[in-house]
């Protein structure tokens, strides 16, 4: 019975042992299977991601080569500006180098002619002294002659001598006397006029025409209507906006804008043309862009202050100076542009100074704001000399350059040489030709009134103003003013004329003293 257990837990363990090596032969099998299948996932999953990855390494080659041939093409477009604009700042270089040499070449012929001049002027001199001396000896012979002749004793020839010897030395010294005068005087005119010519030469500016209308073209004749608007609401909003004047007549195709202050005309302009591109007309457009170009104004006025002080060279202005420069742009004196007339005077003060050795940097600042109350004499009462004065101040501009806004229409004395120089380029921008427009009413008064001036003076026979009120001719009575008294009259006239009127530039007088004698053959 033993045996029999005995066999039959030898059969059961070599029945397990067998289940055993099955499952384990089972299991493998299963992995392998597993195994395979992964693999097989696996190597599909890897073709597909290489397959992705071509598609997105030809994707971003694509994308690659668009991006250089934009940037390719971005580079020629813009190396094709700078070179036109190369090309264009080498033409005027060259245009300027050539101009520089002709200006040069018409300096040297003109040293020369002057340095001739000079010789000619000392060999003359020397003539006259040699005939002075031989005067002096002839008048010393005469002298002894008469000594002789007259049988005087040693004291009464001395004495007489004597007499005879001062005479001749006070008309001698008179001579040197007026000689020297007449010399320095005409040094001083070519010393003062190669200096205002040499700063002419250096400054050319132009001028724009003074108006207080301004014409919009209007596309049609229809948009006159819908500028009025309903009732007229469009355009007492747009007047109500701008502070200008909309003056919509039969003018076929254009309204005018009509306003004394030319900012506000300038906004209106452009608010105008700005609502006929958009097409929009009503008033709370109109409101809209209005305020729109408003704000545009202020910054355009800050760039053209800013621009115009880089330009002349004048640097360290009060923000607030700078905006009183740019609102200049907009306003005119006798047809001539206050913010150009401003920087040819700058100009002009500055080459001065630098001829005559001062500072040429306060002479260009004093030059630049010298008429800075025109900006707001409109505004602000007072003078625009007294307006800029009290502002320069304000905003704590150099002393000097004080003195140079304060003075340049002689309301204060001169304190400086700037001063002098700023009210010279003044007078020298304002008066050369072209540069002012005077109406006809009014030149008319202002040549009249020269010539009331002239004849307004004991032994006048008549006054004529000529030269456009550059020069008047006083023709006086032989009888009643000898050559000292008209040299007088020309000062008295000068001073009167000083004293009573105001006027651009310098005016010349000329007094005209004639003898004529008259006789008739019987």
């Amino acid at each position: 019975m033993m045996v029999h257990y005995g066999i039959l837990a030898a059969v059961a363990v070599v029945l397990s042992f067998l289940g055993f090596l099955f499952g384990m032969w089972w299991k493998r099998l299963s992995d392998e299977r597993r195994m395979a299948s992964v693999k097989q996932l696996a190597d599909r999953i890897l073709d597909e991601a290489r397959r992705d990855a071509e598609v997105q390494k030809r994707e971003a080659a694509l994308e690659a080569k668009d991006r250089w041939y934009q940037a390719k093409s971005a580079f020629e477009s813009e190396t094709k500006g700078r070179r036109k604009e190369i090309e264009t700042l080498s033409k005027k270089l060259t245009e300027r180098e050539f101009n520089l040499e002709r200006k040069a070449d018409i300096l040297s012929k003109k040293e020369r002619e002057f340095t001739n001049r000079v010789k000619a002027l000392l060999t003359k001199e020397r003539v006259v002294k040699q005939k002075e001396e031989r005067l002096s000896e002839v008048l010393a012979e005469q002298n002894r002659c008469l000594e002789r002749i007259a049988g005087m004793t040693e004291s009464e020839a001395k004495r007489q001598l004597m007499g005879n010897l001062e005479e001749e030395a006070r008309k001698t010294v008179a001579r040197t006397v007026k000689a020297i005068k007449d010399r320095a005087i005409e040094t001083a005119n070519k010393e003062a006029k190669k200096i205002i010519s040499l700063a002419i030469q250096r400054c050319a500016a132009e001028h724009v025409t003074e108006s207080t209308v301004t014409v919009v073209t209007l596309p049609s004749d229809e948009m006159k209507g819908r500028i009025i608007g309903r009732e007229g609401r469009n355009i007492r909003a747009f007047e109500t906006a701008t502070g200008v004047d909309v003056v919509v007549d039969d003018t076929p195709e254009a309204v005018a804008l009509s306003a004394f202050d030319p900012i506000r005309r300038e906004v209106a302009r452009i608010s105008m043309e700005r609502l006929l591109e958009d097409g929009r007309i009503h008033p709370t457009k109109i409101e809209e862009i209005v305020k729109k170009v408003s704000l545009e104004m202020e910054e355009k006025i800050r760039e053209a202050g800013e621009h115009a002080a880089m330009e002349v060279g004048v640097h360290g202005l009060h923000p607030e100076l700078v905006r009183l420069l740019g609102r200049l742009r907009y306003r005119t004196s006798y047809g001539q542009n206050v913010l150009v007339h401003s920087k040819e005077t700058a100009i002009i003060a500055g080459i001065m100074a630098s001829e005559l050795g001062f500072d040429a940097a306060l002479a260009r600042r004093g030059g630049l704001l010298h008429d800075i109350g025109k900006a707001l004499d409109h505004t602000v009462d007072g003078t625009h000399t007294q307006i800029g004065t009290e502002y320069v101040q304000r905003y704590g501009e150099n002393p000097v350059v004080v003195n140079c806004v304060a003075a340049h229409h002689e309301e204060t004395d001169f304190e400086t040489p700037m001063a002098v120089l700023v009210q010279a380029a003044d007078a020298i921008s304002g008066a050369r030709p072209g540069a002012r427009r005077e109406l006809l009413e009014t030149y008319v008064k202002r040549l009249e009134k020269l010539e009331e001036i002239g004849d307004s003076f004991e032994g006048v026979e008549k006054a004529y103003a000529i030269q456009a009120g550059r020069e008047i001719r006083v023709i006086v009575c032989h009888t009643l003013i000898d050559d000292v008294g008209a040299e007088q009259l020309a000062s008295s006239v000068a001073q009167k004329i000083e004293q009573q009127m105001e006027y651009p530039g310098q005016i010349k007088i000329t007094v005209i003293r004639e003898t004529r004698a008259v006789e008739y053959a019987r």
